[in-house]
C-alpha cells in the first residue's frame, strides 16, 4: 500500500472510530508495519497543524486518535449550546452506587440490594458508559458482572474507586427505603 493510500485508510479509520487506536491493531487490520502506521500517523497530525485544520490527530502513547483543534471549542460550544448530560434519577444514582461500591456484582445481586429488578437501570447506565460488563462469574448460568467505567471516574471527579466516599448507616437505610418504595409503585403499574 502506498503512503497515500495509508494516509487515506487511516484518516478514515481515525474519524470513523471517534477513540483511540494502538498503531499495532492498525497495522495488523490494514497489513503493514507498526513503524509504517505510526509515521504515516504522524504525517498526517503535521498536516492537519500545517493546514491548520478543524482537526487535529494527536499521539497518546503507540495510539492515534482524531480530535477537534483547541482553537474552534468557542464555536463548537455555541451551536452546541450545551453538551447534553446524561439525567440521573434516583433509581439510577442508587443502582449506580450499588455497582460502584459492590463491584464487581451480578444484575440478580443487585435486584436483590435494591429489592427490584433493576434492567431498565443497568441498560440506561451502560447506555451513559458509566458502567460496563467486566466479565462472568464462575457460577452456573455464568451471570454477567457489571463495573464502573473511566467515563464513571471522569463524569465524578474521582480519580480512582478508592476515593469513593465510605457509605453511612444512614445512608444505606435511606436507599433501602427508597427501593421499597419503588417497588411498591411499580406493584401499582402492573
Amino acid at each position: 500500500m502506498d503512503v497515500k493510500e495509508l494516509k487515506k485508510e487511516l484518516e478514515g479509520i481515525y474519524f470513523a472510530l471517534g477513540r483511540s487506536l494502538p498503531a499495532e491493531t492498525a497495522a495488523k487490520a490494514l497489513g503493514v508495519g507498526k513503524e509504517e502506521v505510526i509515521w504515516a500517523s504522524e504525517e498526517l497530525a503535521g498536516e492537519y497543524e500545517k493546514e491548520d485544520r478543524g482537526i487535529r490527530l494527536i499521539r497518546l502513547e503507540d495510539s492515534f486518535q482524531m480530535c477537534t483543534a483547541r482553537d474552534i471549542y468557542p464555536s463548537l460550544i455555541k451551536i452546541a449550546k450545551q453538551p447534553k448530560k446524561a439525567v440521573l434519577t434516583n433509581t439510577l444514582l442508587e443502582t449506580l452506587s450499588i455497582v460502584a461500591y459492590r463491584q464487581p456484582v451480578t444484575r440478580q445481586a443487585i435486584a436483590k440490594i435494591r429489592g427490584v429488578n433493576s434492567d431498565k437501570a443497568l441498560n440506561k447506565l451502560i447506555e451513559y458508559d458509566l458502567i460496563e460488563e467486566v466479565g462472568r462469574m464462575e457460577a452456573p448460568g455464568r451471570p454477567i458482572l457489571f463495573g464502573t467505567t473511566e467515563g464513571f471516574l471522569r463524569v465524578f471527579g474521582i480519580d480512582s474507586l478508592s476515593s469513593l466516599p465510605a457509605l453511612t448507616d444512614e445512608q444505606i437505610a435511606e436507599f433501602k427505603k427508597e427501593a421499597n418504595e419503588e417497588a411498591e409503585h411499580e406493584e401499582v403499574e402492573v
